[in-house]
């Protein structure tokens, strides 16, 4: 029996291409609305807008499209996804959603995580796995960056979704 291969997305960025492996089974929404958004283009020409070496690197912000830098961070589709935590932990490599104080805030942003994170287990909704290209994250987690966690230099990505 042939197994069918999972919806999976390739974030390409100048350092490389990271290649995520979906969770379904435990954030059916949120890799929809993942899925979504990227199919859409929101994600195209976004940058890593906040990056913590020994923690995560952080993006999917559409107002990084935007010069106006006092804006990052702060952006989303307009919409929400209810929290779907579960007991996958915050280990390297986990890609989970980034949301504000409500758990059920969850947009657009989303992080990758560089160093396991267990203080995040519970909090955040875990969608997917890198399965590929870590080391892009480690170069772009690695970058000079200003006082809010900006990196100096822009690291554009362009988001696929493989079916």
């Amino acid at each position: 029996m042939e197994e069918k291969k999972a919806p999976r997305a390739i974030i390409e960025t100048k350092y490389g291409e990271m290649e995520i492996k979906f969770y379904p089974e435990t954030a059916p929404k949120h890799v929809e609305n993942f899925m979504t958004l990227a199919k859409q283009g929101l994600y195209d020409g976004t940058i890593f807008h906040r990056v913590i070496p020994g923690f995560m690197i952080q993006g999917g912000d559409p107002n990084t499209k935007g010069p106006d830098k006092s804006t990052y961070g702060m952006g989303g589709p307009g919409s929400n996804v209810k929290a779907e935590f579960s007991n996958i932990p915050h280990k390297r490599g986990i890609v989970s959603m980034a949301r504000s104080q409500s758990p059920d805030s969850a947009g657009s942003q989303f992080f990758i995580v560089v160093k396991d994170s267990n203080f995040l287990d519970g909090q955040y909704t875990v969608f997917g796995e890198v399965v590929r290209g870590m080391e892009v994250a480690d170069k772009i987690v690695n970058l000079p960056r200003d006082r809010r966690d900006l990196p100096n230099e822009r690291v554009d990505m362009k988001v696929k979704i493989i079916e």
